[in-house]
């Protein structure tokens, strides 16, 4: 997902013209690649820094991405320049903020001074603008039980989004009437010459009037201001498949933020939050229930019934059952994510030690414990005597 621009400049939302070009002047002479070579995270972060002003420099794109969001601007503002610095609108602004950093620098192959050619618009031609400008992505978490989980679910969600204005049907004018642009006569672009003791250097960007779109729009709709959008709720119908996890997300496309003036929609992504559950403990496509087991029932055996995320059902505890054994209930745990089949469900069986006992208990408990078959240490005496006489048949 995008980074709010503000965030990326590191200024205010009232921050005024001169803040944000010396926000912008020092962020990008610190990811400047140049200065940063072989770094892929401070090219993207000087990427972002060029976007960001590109649009906030500009007071009709900085207005309407205070109104729109990114769905204001769409991708006009990374759609200006060269890899390295197309996003500026001033070349000798850019000229003032790495100046300091191109006089004694490196140089590549024949001498000259690198980084120029990409800071002063290396990018390639746009041709010409395409209608309308795409919308943004939209991610929502979605909350499902593990039961839910377990066999997949259907859910309709109500999402408030960006969507096509109804009255001017996402034109952004009343009569559907635009013009070519008399700035960049309908390329979406305009381009800055100029000589330097370097050469001559060409700064291509979207077009100021326009917005890069390349059309004006006559007329425009009041209730969109033009934008061809609006603030509004739709229900989506998303099918989850059994076996998700958390953090997995489903992408629907074309279901995110319509786009301003007939621009394709952008995609929503459905992110996966799992409920912990009060019962049941998940390890991968299998589950785990603890089952408390009075003693007696240990040892003699007996037949409980156990919760599974499909319901109830009766489950044989064997005569002389140890504490934390695992019994298996094969079928009834996840669906697998591929594949028709199931995961298990694991009962680990524990021994219950009551807290309060009557006194007619603790004297049944006392007669047992003179019994020698309930006592342990009758056990591990004979299983130390087994030990030491099969290490003597060993070594004799």
């Amino acid at each position: 997902m995008k980074k709010e621009y503000y965030e990326v400049l590191g200024v205010s939302r009232t921050a005024t013209k001169d803040e944000i070009k010396k926000a912008y002047r020092k962020l990008a002479l610190q990811f400047h690649p140049d200065k940063n070579p072989d770094n892929k995270d401070a090219e993207e972060h000087f990427k972002e820094v060029n976007e960001a002003y590109e649009v906030l420099s500009n007071d009709d794109k900085r207005r309407r991405y205070d109104q729109f969001g990114h769905a204001g601007v769409g991708s006009s503002a990374a759609s200006g320049g060269g890899q390295y610095g197309g996003g500026a609108s001033d070349l000798n602004d850019i000229f003032s903020a790495f100046n300091d950093m191109f006089s004694g620098g490196k140089t590549r192959g024949g001498g000259s001074p690198f980084g120029f050619e990409e800071a002063f618009g290396g990018g390639g031609r746009r041709g010409r603008a395409s209608t309308g400008i795409p919308g943004t992505d939209l991610k929502i978490r979605l909350k499902l039980t593990l039961e839910e989980i377990a066999k997949g679910v259907e859910k309709t969600l109500k999402i408030k989004k960006q969507v096509t204005c109804p009255e001017c049907n996402g034109s952004g004018s009343k009569s559907g009437a635009t013009e070519n642009c008399q700035t960049c006569h309908g390329t979406g672009e305009v381009r800055q010459a100029s000589k330097t003791m370097f050469g001559q250097f060409v700064n291509i960007a979207a077009c100021p009037s326009c917005g890069g779109e390349g059309r004006i729009i006559k007329d425009r709709c009041t209730s969109c201001y033009g934008e061809g959008i609006k603030l509004g709720e739709v229900t989506v119908k998303v099918t989850v498949p059994s076996g998700v996890e958390d953090g997995n997300y489903l992408t629907l496309r074309g279901q995110g933020n319509a786009g301003p003036r007939g621009g394709a929609a952008g995609d929503l992504l459905v992110v996966i939050e799992e409920i912990p559950h009060e019962l049941f403990s998940r390890h991968g496509d299998d589950v785990v229930y603890s089952l408390a087991v009075s003693f007696p029932d240990l040892v003699l055996g007996t037949k409980v019934e156990v919760p599974t995320l499909d319901g109830a059902v009766k489950l044989t505890i064997p005569p002389s059952t140890q504490p934390e054994t695992m019994l298996r209930i094969a079928g009834h745990g996840i669906g697998h994510l591929r594949g028709s089949s199931r995961g298990d469900q694991y009962v680990k069986v524990n021994v219950f030690v009551p807290k309060d006992l009557s006194h007619q208990d603790k004297e049944l408990l006392k007669e047992m414990k003179k019994s020698s078959g309930i006592s342990p240490t009758a056990h591990n005496d004979e299983d130390a005597k087994g030990f030491f006489e099969k290490a003597r048949d060993i070594f004799s």
